[in-house]
């Protein structure tokens, strides 16, 4: 009788073919049954195809975190091109840190302005840091105060934490970084 009782439930519980979650075309519609609907393969295909959105441009930042930073910035570049401030950011991470390409502080600082001119807290409070540095753009410690100054009344908490602290960037980053923002010109 146990294995009885037990082949049933197995016979229940168990995925068949039926109940098998898999991707296949659809041959009599054209479409695709099942399709991958949140891997990182779909998110680059929606991007390829010029279908951009928050999950779609959202996915960059797990694909940086697992070192897949070529993808990221693929994907980053066309989220931005879309106006999607947070790519904007993202990219100024990748450049400024030779993600995926060599390091670039010019080039990192550009993207946090684009961000910062749209109006992006984190955007604002990065381009604000860039300029008290004179990392990547002419040191102006009056306009960078001005931009962190703005992403702190947004709210920006690590902003708050840059002007209580009289805007002494060590603050906000690892001294062991200094070599690495000292101004370049």
């Amino acid at each position: 009788m146990r294995h009885i009782a037990l082949a049933l439930l197995l016979a229940v519980v168990a995925p068949g073919p039926a109940l098998a979650e898999t991707t296949q075309p659809d041959t009599e519609g054209g479409g695709t049954l099942n399709p991958d609907e949140m891997g990182m393969g779909r998110m680059m295909e929606n991007a390829a195809r010029g279908e951009t959105s928050m999950t779609t441009c959202a996915s960059g930042y797990m694909m940086t975190k697992s070192g897949q930073h070529a993808a990221a910035r693929a994907l980053f570049q066309r989220c931005a091109a879309d106006g999607y401030t947070g790519a904007m950011t993202w990219m100024g991470h990748l450049d400024n840190n030779g993600l995926g390409a060599d390091a670039d502080p010019d080039r990192a600082a550009e993207w946090d302005r684009q961000a910062a001119e749209a109006g992006d807290p984190v955007g604002l409070f990065n381009y604000g840091l860039a300029q008290l540095r004179g990392h990547g753009v002419r040191q102006d410690l009056a306009e960078g105060r001005r931009l962190v100054d703005r992403a702190a009344a947004m709210g920006l908490p690590v902003a708050r934490r840059l002007q209580g602290a009289g805007y002494d960037p060590d603050e906000v980053t690892p001294d062991a970084d200094n070599w690495k923002y000292a101004p370049l010109f």
